[in-house]
């Protein structure tokens, strides 16, 4: 069975999709079966990049961390 053509396009077209299907291929089959589990495939490709906004927020305050320690170096 091949799969659907609109999926294949999104992910070809989407960086982010691609590299995490490298990762784990599973949702290969899963996506072959159901497409419509594109979505819930975003979701774990972000989490798994770490690029929802809580992991955002975390890389900011770390890095105005070590912004604010290099500051005290430098007094």
């Amino acid at each position: 069975m091949i799969m659907d053509i609109k999926t294949i396009h999104l992910i070809k077209s989407t960086p982010l999709l691609q590299s995490y299907l490298r990762v784990d291929s599973s949702w290969y089959k899963l996506l072959n079966r159901n497409p419509s589990s594109l979505k819930d495939l975003e979701k774990v490709a972000k989490r798994y990049f770490k690029l929802t906004f809580p992991d955002r927020i975390e890389q900011l305050i770390g890095n105005i961390e070590m912004l604010s320690s290099f500051m005290d170096v430098l007094k």
